[in-house]
C-alpha cells in the first residue's frame, strides 16, 4: 500500500573522539517525548502520514555552541504507525522496509551549520533498508536548555527535510489506469526530539 521512509530521524548520530569529549556535554534523547513523523503522496492526490516512535540516540553537546554539536539516533522499523494495521503490515514486509533482514535505521551527524536565531543546519548519514545517503535536515533549538521539575536538563530540537524513497532502494510501485501512480517518491520527514543532558 502506502510507502514511507524516514529518516531519520531522526535525525542524528556522530560520535567523537572520546578523549575530547567532556563527560558533563553527553545527553540522551527521550524516547517517551520524542517522534519522527513522515508523509508520503498516495494515488497523487492525498497525503498519508505517520511516525515511527521509540527513538533512541544520544547527543554530545555543551549547551552553547550547537554548531559544535554532535548526535546519533537509531529508530526501529517494528514501530512505524500509519494508524492502518494492514497497512503497516505491508511497509514492514520486504515490499518496503523488510523489517526481517533490517530492523532498524539510523541517522549519523556529519556537520551542523548555525543559521540566525536558533536555526541550523544538519547534514548526516541515514542508514535504511541497507543503503547509506547522505541527506540534509533543517531545524530550530527550543531556546536555551532548561530544568525540569526534577531537576533534569532538557533541551528540545525540530527538524525537517525530504527524502527519495527510490535512493534506499525502496521502489515498490503500482501504475493507475489513468498513468499516475499510487506512492509518491518523495517522503517529507519531520523529527521532535527532545534529550536530557547525562550526569557526569
Amino acid at each position: 500500500m502506502l510507502m514511507q521512509k524516514v529518516v531519520l530521524a531522526s535525525l542524528a548520530c556522530v560520535v567523537l573522539n572520546p578523549a575530547v569529549m567532556a563527560a558533563d556535554d553527553k545527553w540522551a534523547i527521550d524516547s517517551a517525548h520524542s517522534d519522527a513523523h513522515f508523509s508520503v503522496k498516495h494515488l497523487m492526490i492525498s497525503n498519508v502520514q505517520g511516525d515511527f516512535g521509540n527513538i533512541k540516540g544520544s547527543a554530545n553537546y555543551d549547551g552553547e555552541h550547537f554548531g559544535k554539536a554532535t548526535v546519533e539516533a537509531t529508530i526501529p522499523i517494528g514501530d512505524i504507525n500509519t494508524r492502518e494495521p494492514k497497512r503497516d503490515g505491508h511497509l514492514k514486509g520486504p515490499d518496503f522496509f523488510d523489517m526481517e533482514k533490517y530492523p532498524t535505521m539510523t541517522f549519523k551527524s556529519k556537520k551542523i551549520t548555525t543559521e540566525s536565531g536558533d536555526a541550523f543546519k544538519m547534514v548526516g548519514d541515514l542508514t535504511l533498508h541497507g543503503v547509506t545517503k547522505e541527506v540534509v535536515l533543517t531545524g530550530k533549538l527550543s531556546g536555551k536548555p532548561i530544568k525540569d521539575p526534577f531537576g533534569k536538563t532538557r533541551l528540545g530540537a525540530e527538524a525537517t527535510g525530504t527524502i527519495n524513497r527510490k535512493d534506499f532502494g525502496l521502489t515498490w510501485q503500482k501504475q493507475l489506469d489513468n498513468g499516475g501512480v499510487m506512492i509518491g517518491d518523495d517522503v517529507a520527514v519531520t523529527l521532535d526530539v527532545e534529550l536530557v543532558k547525562q550526569a557526569g
